[in-house]
């Protein structure tokens, strides 16, 4: 990992907590939060989009074998549409942090962002790359929020999910032309609601 965080002294429970899906037009925005348990280490843990798909899967086995705690947030597109992609995102990383079994000591969150917590936290841009803990979390986040596109995909395979995981590709736009917005897909985003409103 490049440009190595540095970790805070005396504190053993740290959170890492990590986004996906901010930029789709479709599904929920999906978060993990993950304590790493320092006498298991996991090898390879990295920025989550620069694993491969296989790699990914494995890895996320492994973390969830072997965290101490890990828990996953998420915020829906109706959400989403009311209170908009960044509030979703703070919103579902609450909710990840929230729901871990062990209270951590501090959090640290991918970005320069903050959710509002009632831990000590600390945004940590690149973190995907520089901490483990935000790297296990943001391969939680994209496993979970993957496996729901290709499960969108068996249920309406004419939009092409599996493929594009409901980012704005010119194949996603394509297929939302011809065929419609779905309830899951996000009704404030641009091309959805140009659609919508015949724009």
């Amino acid at each position: 990992m490049t440009d190595k965080f540095v970790y805070p002294p005396n504190i053993k429970l740290i959170a890492g907590v990590d986004e996906v899906g901010r930029g789709p037009l479709v599904g929920a925005v999906v978060t993990a939060a993950v304590i790493l348990d320092p006498a298991r280490p996991i090898e390879g843990l990295a920025d989550s989009k620069k694993l491969s798909h296989k790699k990914r899967l494995l890895l996320a086995q492994e973390i969830k074998d072997k965290a101490l705690a890990w828990a996953l947030g998420r915020a829906e597109a109706e959400e989403i549409d009311r209170i908009n992609i960044l509030q979703a995102t703070m919103l579902a990383m609450q909710r990840a942090v929230q729901a871990l079994s062990i209270p951590p000591q501090l959090v640290l969150v991918d970005g320069n962002r903050l959710p509002k917590l009632s831990i000590p936290a600390q945004a940590v841009v690149k973190g995907d790359s520089r901490v483990a803990e935000i790297s296990a979390a943001s391969i939680l986040a994209k496993v979970t929020r993957d496996l729901e596109m290709e499960a969108l995909d068996k249920s309406f395979p004419q939009y092409g999910f599996a493929q594009h995981k409901g980012y704005p590709t010119a194949l996603h736009l394509e297929k939302l032309a011809e065929f419609g917005a779905l309830p899951q897909h996000r009704r404030s985003f641009a091309p959805v609601r140009r659609l919508l409103n015949n724009v």
